[in-house]
């Protein structure tokens, strides 16, 4: 981003609300500025005392990859472009 330009923002809920043994979907969305455009999204598990674990990077020109630990169980939610990278947590 130019110096003094401003760029998009990240907009997610303060919390997401889960069941146990049910799928969840979280979300995440990027409000792009003009000439903006997200070309990757990564997600991260955060845990107190601990190193953030990645879980899953999507990428239009690479794919979607998703973490050993995680496979199966978490999956792209968003649809098209990036600006919508939400994902669905199974069960």
């Amino acid at each position: 981003v130019p110096t003094g330009a401003r760029g998009g923002r990240v907009e997610v809920p303060r919390s997401v609300t889960a069941v146990l043994g049910q799928d969840v979907v979280l979300p995440c969305r990027y409000r792009a500025q003009e000439q903006e455009q997200v070309v990757q999204v990564t997600w991260l598990k955060r845990v107190p005392g601990a190193v953030p674990a990645e879980v899953a990077v999507l990428n239009p020109q690479h794919g979607e990859h998703v973490q050993e630990s995680f496979a199966g169980r978490v999956l792209r939610h968003g649809h098209g472009a990036l600006e919508d990278g939400a994902i669905l947590l199974r069960n």
